[in-house]
């Protein structure tokens, strides 16, 4: 994302933006059903494999050559590999902020030569790794000023050649809360940036307290307001789903636009147990992300943590009542569109709470070629060689690891 201000002249001495960004998995309750008035959904079946140890929360993985997978566990502080076939798993990596250290690994991205890059938000940094899991040059999540213009890439796609893909958004320093955001294309090291497209945000509110010197700015989320969704795929393909009719479209990376047709679907109307639903899921996905800019004396310093993103310090756990809601939930979940390597995008549906997790299947042509639906509380965060992974929730909100079959056809 990107925070500018309006004003040199208001810039705080410290700001505070607890935003609650899910990066990768979006804000919504994993649990959904069959879409609202669906029918001919198709069930994924039962997994091929589950790993029988927990984890904190999953936002990515990326399955390795040889079929491992590689996940990482913020809340865990842990970078590992698993072997879903054996039951194991192995730590790569150690707490630090030296060469080859972490403190906060938030997701895994495949890129070229069977490497991966590695999110540690802890030290603000992106860590690349080669095949043999040895660490290369770091480079940070941001850079700029925000007097003049501060880019935060945190990813929310990453295509083949390690290209960064992050939402910006004007305002945040207490200037009006626009009601769109771009998708910015980042290189890395260099911050050279560009722009791919565009998408509506979600509804927000902002708080402002503290003096010229010293002010603090809160921005919340409106939970399930209609908001755009989209994703990248390895080629630098991004898919966008616009809330307003449910339609995709794919920009290339030659900026053409591919547009499908609009999708059918009844509005879920939003009750006390699709709020309560959402609120839970906050804390699967790791509540979110907070991010903290403090400039003293003219250096600025960006800070970035999964989790405790939700309420300011000391104020105690939110509650519904602490929200405004929208009558109705949008088409679809938002946050991140995820890709499979044949270049379809998967978008899950929203239903009444408590029902089927259901995901809409969109090809090239921006067209729905399936529905596929998976039992509550699931949600997918990647995908391998004829493989889907997916996110299983106990009742205790902690995240498993599943490998379903690819469906053919």
């Amino acid at each position: 994302m990107s925070l500018r201000p309006s004003s040199p002249a208001v810039l705080p001495t410290t700001l505070v933006a607890c935003l609650c960004l899910a990066a990768c998995g979006g804000d919504d309750p994993a649990g959904g059903g069959s879409a609202a008035g669906e029918s001919g959904a198709t069930p994924l079946g039962t997994p091929i494999a589950s790993f029988a140890e927990d984890f904190g929360t999953i936002q990515s993985v990326r399955e390795l050559a040889d079929g491992r997978v590689m996940v990482a566990d913020p809340l865990g502080g842990a970078l590992y590999v698993v072997d879903m076939d054996a039951g194991t798993r192995e730590v790569i990596g150690t707490e630090g902020q030296g060469p080859g250290e972490y403190r906060q690994p938030d997701t895994v991205w495949p890129i070229a030569g069977d490497s991966t890059l590695v999110v540690d938000l802890g030290n603000a940094r992106f860590m690349p790794m080669d095949a043999d899991f040895a660490f290369g040059e770091t480079s940070p999540l941001s850079a700029g000023d925000p007097r003049s213009g501060l880019i935060i890439a945190l990813p929310q796609g990453v295509d083949a050649t390690g290209r960064i893909y992050a939402r910006s958004m004007g305002g945040g320093m207490g200037a009006a809360l626009p009601d769109s955001g771009a998708i910015l294309r980042v290189e890395r090291g260099s911050f050279a940036v560009d722009t791919v497209g565009s998408f509506k945000l979600e509804d927000r509110t902002q708080s402002v307290s503290g003096g010229p010197d010293n002010r603090n700015v809160s921005i919340s989320p409106i939970p399930l307001s209609a908001q755009d969704a989209w994703g990248v795929a390895g080629d630098g393909s991004v898919v966008v789903a616009r809330s307003a009719d449910y339609h995709v479209e794919w920009i290339r990376p030659d900026g053409s636009v591919v547009s499908g047709p609009p999708v059918p679907f009844t509005p879920v109307a939003i009750g006390t147990e699709e709020k309560e639903e959402w609120l839970a899921a906050r804390g699967r996905s790791g509540g979110g992300i907070g991010i903290m800019l403090s400039v003293e004396n003219g250096a600025m310093q960006t800070s970035f943590r999964r989790g405790g993103g939700m309420r300011m310090a000391g104020q105690g756990e939110p509650t519904i009542d602490d929200y405004e809601w929208p009558e109705t939930k949008a088409p679809f979940h938002d946050g991140r569109i995820v890709v499979d390597p044949a270049g379809r995008a998967w978008i899950q549906r929203h239903v009444p709470a408590g029902e089927e997790a259901t995901y809409d299947v969109f090809d090239g042509t921006a067209t729905r070629v399936a529905t596929y639906t998976l039992p509550n509380n699931r949600r997918i965060v990647g995908f391998g060689d004829g493989t889907i992974y997916v996110v299983a929730f106990d009742e205790f909100d902690l995240n498993y690891l599943e490998r379903y079959a690819m469906p053919q056809g």
